[in-house]
């Protein structure tokens, strides 16, 4: 027996398993990773996909991140915030197409005040039956506690890198330490929490990589999000190379095999960087597709990176076409909210 075979036999793997598993560039041993992968998810979040629905309501950003196109300092990209009204019939739209997770994402848009948002919130559930996902960046405790009063359920914010040094680089005047202990705050309210990196950043090394899996379980997160670096112009890093695909899904795979019941998305973005990336990451390890749903002629405008997959399509096609795929695999489409899989069904009824 190899020691990948006997690695992936192991119940709970340390760094330096982890770190084995990433390295290996050997054919077999990476299928016998992917087929682990699948196993694992198999058993713990069974061959249903779940849909969520996206809406980028503003573009604006405080940060200036250096891979991300929404940096503050990217003066070519027309800023744009969609009104009360557009964000609600959006909601609605998601609703009508049976998707029951809505994600209200931005950048860290403070312009959008902790009532602003709350009141969006309390609409939104007040009259569609559907969780509520934030990506809103850092914001004020208050604004947590605010947001989970008004019905917010879950709260998607990633660490990009748990490397404290390279994340002090990547993030002008942010630190990782914060970020975390953001997370940790997120968490103690009772949100479901999300995290995740970024693979394929400039300096990034297989050990930085090893550690953000570790991080993700020392979270005990219930989403983990790994998506690939893709260059945007108009950032430092627009010269910087694409991740390369078939490591982005060793390590989705490797995530499974590690945290083993979290919601894992085929991202957007490794499905720009593939045609057929977001069914390709179901097949190691992803169980969550989130489609975009936010309207022309903004959803041309949120542009972290160029020439985002579907940015061009009919959003309303969204859904017939993902379960196209999701069929062909095999699988399903989900029905419900998709809440945490660390919660039992009858916690979950009264959301």
């Amino acid at each position: 027996m190899s020691m990948i075979s006997e690695i992936l036999n192991k119940e709970d793997l340390n760094e330096e398993e982890i770190f084995s598993l990433l390295q290996t560039e050997d054919s077999d041993e990476v299928k016998l990773i992917y087929q682990k992968a699948n196993e694992i998810r198999k058993v713990f979040c069974g061959d249903e996909v779940h849909l969520r629905g996206i809406i980028e309501f503003s573009n604006y950003c405080e940060q200036d991140c250096l891979y991300c196109g929404l940096r503050k300092n990217n003066l070519n990209l027309d800023r744009y915030r969609m009104s009360f009204d557009e964000i609600i019939q959006t909601a609605e739209t998601i609703y009508g197409m049976g998707i029951q997770t809505i994600v209200l994402q931005s950048g860290e848009d403070f312009f959008f005040t902790g009532n602003m948002v709350a009141d969006i919130i309390s609409s939104i559930k007040s009259r569609f039956d559907v969780a509520i996902t934030l990506s809103l960046g850092e914001r004020s405790f208050e604004d947590y506690v605010l947001w989970k009063k008004s019905g917010a359920d879950r709260y998607l914010l990633k660490h990009e890198t748990a490397s404290s040094k390279l994340y002090s680089t990547y993030h002008i005047n942010q630190n990782l330490k914060d970020r975390v202990d953001h997370l940790y705050y997120l968490k103690s309210l009772g949100y479901q929490i999300g995290s995740g990196n970024i693979i394929g950043l400039p300096h990034q090394t297989i050990k930085d990589i090893a550690q953000d899996i570790i991080l993700c379980r020392k979270l005990d997160l219930d989403m983990a999000s790994f998506s690939p670096f893709i260059a945007s112009p108009d950032t430092p890093y627009r010269k910087q190379k694409n991740a390369d695909l078939n490591f982005t899904l060793k390590v989705m795979a490797v995530a499974r095999i590690v945290l083993k019941n979290v919601h894992i998305p085929a991202t957007t973005a490794i499905g720009t960087l593939d045609e057929y990336g977001r069914e390709k990451a179901l097949q190691a390890g992803a169980n969550v597709i989130m489609p975009n749903f936010t309207p022309s002629p903004y959803r041309e405008k949120y542009s972290i990176y160029p020439n985002k997959k579907c940015v061009k399509d009919n959003p309303l096609n969204c859904p017939a076409c993902l379960e196209n795929s999701i069929n062909s695999l095999g699988r399903k489409m989900a029905s419900g909210k998709g809440h945490s899989l660390k919660i039992s069904a009858s916690e979950s009824l009264y959301r």
